[in-house]
């Protein structure tokens, strides 16, 4: 499975177990993910458009850094952040575990170095609170999102910046720019 994820490929389990006929469903999560019998797993791939590598070069070029907030798992998301140019080859990758037990001097210290990181696992508050030490630093925030959690970190980004065609009316509201393309290479070009 882990090379599956180094590959950058999201991994589902698929189980099952058959009830008794007419016994009820199971009441709760934990007693419904037990006594199961693993049928395989499913590696999908969801590749990054083609113009996004192009895209981050460029704002690299710009003096732009790119860091990845995502509640994927962080080697399925550190392979995705190489494919595009992000973090390069030893992009460091921190959890969401890892980033709750860090007091805020020392995200303040991560943040300061040199190196783009990858924030995995990561639970909703995440990109508030990276954006919140950020910003405490002077940097200028911009903040991608598409979903009802994202909302938060939009609103306080400098520029908060939801996707126009995936994106929920919640974020679209807390943004100050709509991508109607989705497309992070627009991104780039406004800037």
């Amino acid at each position: 499975m882990t090379g599956y994820a180094r590959d950058g490929l999201r991994v589902l389990a698929v189980a099952q177990r058959c009830l008794a006929k007419g016994s009820a469903a199971p009441a709760s999560r934990e007693e419904a993910e037990r006594d199961l019998c693993l049928l395989g797993l499913v590696a999908m791939a969801d590749p990054p458009r083609a113009q996004v590598p192009d895209a981050i070069a460029s704002a690299h070029n710009a003096g732009i850094r790119v860091n990845v907030v995502t509640g994927d798992n962080g080697v399925t998301a550190a392979a995705i952040a190489r494919q595009v140019g992000i973090g390069g080859p030893n992009a460091r990758i921190v959890t969401g575990p890892e980033l709750d037990a860090m007091s805020e001097h020392d995200l303040d210290e991560l943040l300061a170095g040199e190196g783009e990181i990858v924030f995995a696992r990561s639970a909703p508050e995440t990109k508030l609170r990276i954006t919140d030490a950020l910003r405490a630093k002077g940097q200028v925030v911009a903040v991608t999102g598409d979903g009802v959690n994202d909302a938060p970190a939009l609103r306080r980004a400098d520029i908060g910046i939801a996707m126009g065609r995936s994106g929920t009316d919640v974020a679209r509201e807390a943004s100050t720019m709509v991508l109607t393309d989705d497309d992070f290479a627009t991104i780039i070009a406004a800037v």
